[in-house]
């Protein structure tokens, strides 16, 4: 599904230029879970946010289903993200004052959210164990079930691609396989491709596909998790 050639992320700073990317030729198969690892600051995130369109890369291709995405115009990178991307962050990302299922209509409010897209703004909830917290806002939600809400919102417009980044660094361990299950079992009903960036290599199944990353390129390519 997805193609990286050569991709290059460089930041300035002043006259000084910081190399973040360099050089990273990768595939990431369809209707996987590929997990992105690697220590701090080696690329991880930067990559996954590549692959979303939501930055530029300095050089190189991402080709998604043959399409160059780090060509497209920016109008076109717009639509890519809001109808073929579901994004989930550490942070939530959840709006204060409205409840659950608002949170997760966010994306088409001002395009305006009809009886059926709340209809299934709740199937979703329901689906990830919030049935009885629909009208809850985030100050009364825990942080797995705010993730849950996250999670629902990013599925909502049944992206093709899922991009996570560090989806459980804010939950303890027990709420963080909570949170992979429900992923996982709608990842299998909606036949997404998944790609989370993590630091814990506990969510990592045998069957998983896994890119290392290390000082800005790939340093191993794997199907099987890392020990």
């Amino acid at each position: 599904m997805i193609q990286v050639e050569n991709l290059v992320k460089t930041h300035h700073r002043g006259d000084v230029e910081i190399p973040v990317l360099r050089g990273v030729t990768c595939s990431i198969p369809r209707g996987k879970f590929t997990f992105i690892v690697g220590p701090s600051g080696s690329g991880k995130s930067t990559l996954l946010y590549l692959l979303g369109a939501l930055d530029e890369p300095t050089s190189g291709r991402i080709e998604v289903d043959g399409r160059d995405i780090a060509a497209m115009t920016d109008g076109e990178r717009d639509l890519f993200r809001r109808q073929e991307v579901g994004f989930i962050f550490q942070s939530f990302n959840l709006i204060s004052n409205l409840d659950a299922i608002d949170n997760v209509l966010v994306p088409y409010i001002p395009l305006g959210t009809s009886g059926e897209r709340r209809e299934s703004a709740e199937t979703l909830l329901r689906q990830v164990g919030l049935g009885h917290r629909l009208d809850h806002r985030p100050a009364h939600l825990s942080g797995g079930e705010q993730q849950r809400v996250a999670i629902a919102r990013a599925l909502l417009k049944r992206p093709s691609l899922i991009l996570a980044d560090e989806p459980t660094g804010e939950l303890d361990s027990k709420t963080g396989a909570e949170i992979f299950g429900y992923l996982r079992q709608l990842q299998a009903d909606n036949g997404a491709t998944v790609v989370t960036v993590t630091h814990d290599h506990r969510y990592i199944r045998p069957d998983d596909h896994v890119l290392e990353i290390g000082d800005g390129v790939i340093v191993r390519s794997s199907v099987h998790a890392a020990s």
